[in-house]
């Protein structure tokens, strides 16, 4: 195996029903905030159980948006991982606001004991992540959310689906920010993202932010940005959000073999909170000897990828921030241990019988 991911082996399973979708686009000569748009964000708002649904260009944009349309910005703080992905954090930075870093628990989300310790008098909201695919302890994180009138913000990138306690991921919060980028259980052909939000007024609010602050045109309410989930996107998620269920239950037989099938003492499997459910965005081992597995698994020809290697807090942009190394020892150590396995839609019994084989051998 030389590849990571292949996302050519979902596609051509259902080939013909993407290529009439993108035909009926180019064929309706209208490609932007239109039909497609429409009936993409019906659905979508229909399968995770929430009123409205507003699609935009990227998950990124999604998480900057939120921040923006909730109103908080300079000098503000906001509490997120110490262990997610930088988009996550740049949503809180583009705004202005500071980012407050938690340490992640035994789970890779945040851990909401630790949260009420991080609150002060500038905070003004809780952005979880729930991170590859598994549901954060929401019913905790949103009682103290409530109990300190904040506002609480989902990153729900790798989560399309996850549920803690029977309740969806981006329904727990004021705003859910979804990305459908490629390689997400619900991916799409390029960038796209949306966000979920219970409250109309809020609701119409991102649908003039996402197209120059505007809700008529040339009359521009607010100082808005270009961020439209474009019509073939739109088409080619529906066909792809039709088949969805179908995808994440592949995925799960695929972590069971994995589960059942490593056993070396070397690699800590990954755990599933009781209560939270899991959709398998990736499949994360860790060990101490991370980097040797690495390119032990490399000359084998297992290609494997590190989510993520440098945690936020240690970015150089975030240098202003005035942390330091050892600051979040488990996200410093998690970045130090993590690696994400060979794990997608149409992956081979042999394929997997393979990585299964080499890893209990090294």
């Amino acid at each position: 195996m030389k590849v990571y991911d292949r996302l050519d082996r979902q596609y051509e399973k259902y080939a013909e029903e993407y290529k009439q979708a993108a035909l009926r686009v180019l064929d309706s000569g209208w490609y932007i905030l239109g039909h497609e748009l429409e009936e993409f964000e019906k659905e979508f708002a229909d399968y995770i159980g929430y009123p409205y649904c507003v699609g935009l260009n990227s998950g990124l944009d999604a998480l900057i948006l939120a921040v923006k349309a909730l109103g908080i910005g300079a000098g503000d703080e906001v509490i997120v991982p110490a262990n997610t992905y930088i988009a996550t954090v740049l949503g809180i930075t583009a705004n202005g606001a500071v980012p407050v870093f938690c340490e992640p628990d035994e789970f890779y989300n945040i851990d909401a004991s630790r949260i009420e310790s991080l609150i002060t008098k500038r905070t003004r909201a809780i952005m979880v992540v729930h991170l590859y695919g598994q549901a954060a302890n929401m019913s905790a994180i949103r009682e103290i959310a409530d109990r300190h009138n904040l506002y609480l913000i989902e990153d729900c990138a790798q989560s399309h689906s996850a549920k803690f306690d029977g309740r969806t991921s981006g329904t727990w919060g004021d705003v859910g920010c979804f990305s459908f980028y490629p390689t997400k259980n619900l991916g799409a052909f390029g960038d796209s993202g949306a966000v979920l939000v219970k409250d109309e007024k809020l609701a119409e609010k991102f649908r003039a932010l996402r197209n120059y602050g505007s809700r008529v045109k040339y009359h521009n309410d607010y100082c808005g940005v270009n961020s439209r989930l474009d019509e073939m996107q739109a088409a080619l998620l529906r066909v792809k959000l039709s088949h969805l269920d179908e995808l994440i239950a592949e995925r799960i037989t695929l972590k069971d073999k994995y589960l059942s099938g490593i056993t070396n003492p070397a690699i800590i499997l990954p755990k599933v909170r009781e209560k939270s459910g899991h959709v398998w965005h990736l499949f994360v081992i860790r060990s101490e000897r991370r980097n040797e597995l690495h390119d032990y698994l490399e000359a084998h020809e297992i290609h494997t990828q590190i989510h993520y290697p440098i945690p936020p807090h240690m970015q150089k942009c975030y240098e202003y921030l005035g942390h330091h190394k050892r600051n979040f020892p488990i996200a410093e150590r998690f970045a130090d241990e993590v690696l994400s396995l060979p794990f997608y839609n149409g992956m081979t019994e042999d394929e997997i019988n393979y990585v299964i084989e080499v890893i209990n051998a090294f």
